[in-house]
């Protein structure tokens, strides 16, 4: 025996509304063979939508059985029911439910999404359009277009995937008259062609359409007629070996899918422009700033190394210590003295010494014409300029001749530059250190303040020029000893404090000099610096994160404004991980968007800061592939909720939402 195509066996459905129970379907059982045109009519309340629901798959039963073709839909999940409602239903609602932001063709051809299929579906949908008489009128929207002429585009929709069945709830209920005789029409040359349909209307004069009629009240059926001389048109060939468990297959991220998201996701992106700047706006100020802040951060980094490089790299520093004789503290130097023959041996100490440099400080009176300026005073060896990074900017630095020599030659810090010379180039010129004429050979680099001493405000001559001529002294006021690694750092001081006791027969507690390791002032600069860059990158962060919520609550109003239009797509097969992954599109594309503009702005604002401000800045690819990767995420997590949230709303329940 011939199963029928539609049947309802003892189906019931109600709903809550506040806290009354509706019976809107109370033991319904029908059964539809392939090719009917039918007509359900009856009263508002009657059960005749909520009939054409179940049977669209649009609703499911509390209880009862609907059968397609033999098979159980009721044991189908979800997404199941969607493909087949893409497959083997098509819909045409009294609301029309186009896209406004879309063409018609567009429209017609939006089932083919969520298909699976590849292509792009352009000339089916024209086909389908030129059905209906609107092949000339393909590229309108929605809102160019008359009442009638929008509920053919929906037919055309309907038709698109070849569907078994055509729902029609209401096809005229809008509609005058001229325009519902032509709809009426064009269902009746499709039921003519093969196709069954299913029709609710209210109107008598419509119903006639149809070969039969199902009268409906307070739920139950009370009335089926078949008219005289209906027949049932020629049954097309598909749908008897129709596997409707296979429906279900394939992923979103499958065929066709995706890229039909992606186009989906942007076109409802552009076509709320301003909402959209709004959002990409706070992504964008939030990718910015961790641009801008991580490059400041980087850029502090930097010129704090460059600091560390004049104060040494894995330096330590020799001097004379203070020594308690008879409980008095004597000062610095007071016991032992350095000397050129205590340099040398501490250069000797290989592999753990790589340079070492004996060093006088003093403090002098420069004058130059009627100017004068007190300054602190540095005898250099040659190895200095190098080690601790004071090597001329401008000029030269001393030769090993000049300090052999004793030459009287100076180089000037940019303070005393600008106290004595102003604007003038010193290079050349002679200026007196207490009385005595030195020749100006180079300007020190910049190094700024270290705590309250200007390290700008200095005069370096060569060590033996200062001992011997300028300050009265025979030994060295300390050692910079420069170790060839880091790690070495504490062996060295171990070995060069044992090789000045043995040399002086000092006691292993007598502490008349003592070992400065800089490596503990560095750590502790690149600890701020540290602590400095992800304060920064904290703060932009959180401006990051303020754009996320913005984003989050665009994607919420989304989707409270687009509930019908997520009804539809699930009436024309969505799943609800399509409806998941499309929205989740949107708001990752709104998020990268920002994300790569405000890379681009993050970085001209360091350039900026750079160029005008005369702020250090380093941006680095790190930072940006971190803000890349961040905006992404944060369109993820901000746009998972949304995206659930429009997920997880009934075709049935969107579609009547006002």
């Amino acid at each position: 025996m011939k199963k029928p195509l539609l049947e309802l066996v003892d189906v019931h459905r109600s709903y809550q509304i506040g806290e009354s129970t509706v019976n809107a379907l109370r033991g319904v059982s029908l059964s539809v063979e392939q090719g009917e045109f039918v007509a359900i009519m009856g009263s508002s309340g009657s059960g005749k939508s909520s009939l054409l629901h179940i049977l669209g798959l649009l609703d499911n039963p509390d209880k009862g059985e609907y059968r397609i073709l033999g098979n159980n839909v009721n044991t189908l999940l979800e997404d199941e029911q969607a493909s087949l409602r893409n497959s083997v239903a098509g819909f045409v609602f009294q609301q029309f439910h186009l896209l406004k932001r879309m063409t018609i063709v567009d429209n017609v051809r939006l089932p083919h999404i969520y298909s699976g299929k590849r292509g792009d579906f352009r000339q089916e949908a024209i086909q389908r359009l030129s059905l209906v008489g609107l092949d000339k009128r393909m590229d309108h929207t929605p809102n160019q277009l008359s009442g009638g002429e929008q509920q053919r585009v929906a037919i055309a929709r309907a038709l698109i995937r070849d569907p078994l069945i055509i729902f029609a709830d209401e096809p005229t209920g809008n509609l005058d008259s001229k325009n519902s005789g032509e709809i009426m029409k064009i269902l009746k040359g499709l039921h003519d062609e093969g196709k069954t349909i299913i029709m609710v209307t209210h109107e008598p004069d419509i119903a006639a359409w149809a070969g039969r009629v199902i009268t409906m009240r307070d739920g139950v059926i009370i009335a089926d007629e078949r008219k005289a001389k209906a027949e049932l048109s020629k049954a097309p060939t598909r749908g008897r070996d129709f596997d409707i468990h296979a429906a279900g297959a394939g992923a979103g991220w499958q065929s066709g899918r995706f890229s039909g998201f992606m186009a989906q996701a942007f076109q409802a992106i552009l076509a709320n422009k301003m909402r959209s700047f709004l959002s990409v706006l706070g992504i964008l100020v939030g990718v910015a700033s961790v641009i801008a802040m991580m490059a400041l951060g980087e850029g502090a980094k930097a010129a704090m190394q460059e600091e560390l490089k004049s104060m040494g790299s894995n330096m330590l520093s020799v001097r004379g210590g203070s020594a308690k004789i008879r409980g008095a503290t004597q000062g610095a130097g007071a016991v032992t003295r350095f000397t050129f023959r205590d340099v040398e041996d501490i250069a000797h100490l290989n592999p753990l010494v790589r340079n070492a440099v004996g060093v006088v400080n003093g403090a002098g009176r420069v004058v130059y014409g009627n100017k004068n300026w007190s300054s602190s005073l540095i005898g250099a060896g040659y190895e200095y300029g190098t080690m601790r990074a004071a090597l001329p900017s401008v000029g030269r630095w001393f030769t090993p001749e000049e300090i052999q020599t004793r030459e009287k030659s100076a180089i000037i810090g940019v303070t005393v530059v600008k106290e004595l010379f102003g604007n003038k180039n010193p290079l050349g010129k002679t200026i007196k250190i207490n009385r005595i004429n030195f020749k100006v050979i180079g300007i020190a680099p910049a190094k700024g303040f270290s705590g309250p001493q200007d390290d700008d405000d200095v005069v370096i001559i060569p060590v033996t020029t200062a001992m011997y001529r300028v300050l009265g002294r025979d030994y060295l006021s300390g050692i910079f000893v420069e170790v060839t690694e880091s790690s070495k750092i504490d062996q060295a001081k171990s070995v060069i404090t044992e090789l000045i006791r043995k040399k002086r027969r000092l006691k292993s507690d007598d502490d008349s000099f003592n070992i400065r390791d800089m490596t503990e002032i560095q750590k502790m600069l690149s600890s701020t610096t540290q602590t400095m860059s992800l304060l920064l990158g904290s703060i932009a962060a959180i401006s990051l994160l303020v754009g996320g919520i913005g984003i989050m609550n665009i994607m919420l109003v989304s989707v409270t404004e687009r509930t019908r239009e997520i009804g539809l797509r699930k009436a024309i097969g969505a799943r609800k991980s399509d409806i998941m992954l499309q929205f989740l599109v949107e708001s990752v594309g709104m998020t990268i968007s920002g994300g790569f503009i405000g890379v681009l702005t993050g970085i001209g604002i360091s350039m900026i800061l750079s160029i005008f401000a005369g702020w250090a800045v380093k941006t680095s690819l790190l930072s940006v592939v971190l803000a890349t990767a961040f905006s992404a995420l944060t369109g993820i997590f901000f746009g998972l909720w949304p995206a659930r949230k429009a997920a997880e709303l009934k075709p049935v329940e969107a579609l009547r939402y006002e």
